[in-house]
């Protein structure tokens, strides 16, 4: 019989991908401007966003592989 797989990898790659997206988003309260030129919520956004997708990718993978 097989086993269902534990969401928890699924879990941290949806949350992982809403960061990376919230480090995008415009900030007028940001204290200096981001790498991309804007201020932002996240001043390193390409830099963090980046590894955020990375890591939500890492969990996704982890989550597929999962042998259950």
């Amino acid at each position: 019989m097989k086993e269902k797989k534990s969401p928890t990898h699924l879990i941290f790659a949806i949350v992982h991908s809403s960061l990376a997206i919230a480090t995008l988003v415009p900030a007028a309260s940001a204290s200096k401007p981001s790498l991309l030129g804007y201020k932002a919520l996240c001043s390193f956004s390409p830099i963090g966003t980046i590894i955020l997708v990375y890591i939500s990718v890492l969990h996704y993978m982890l989550w597929r592989s999962q042998s259950s």
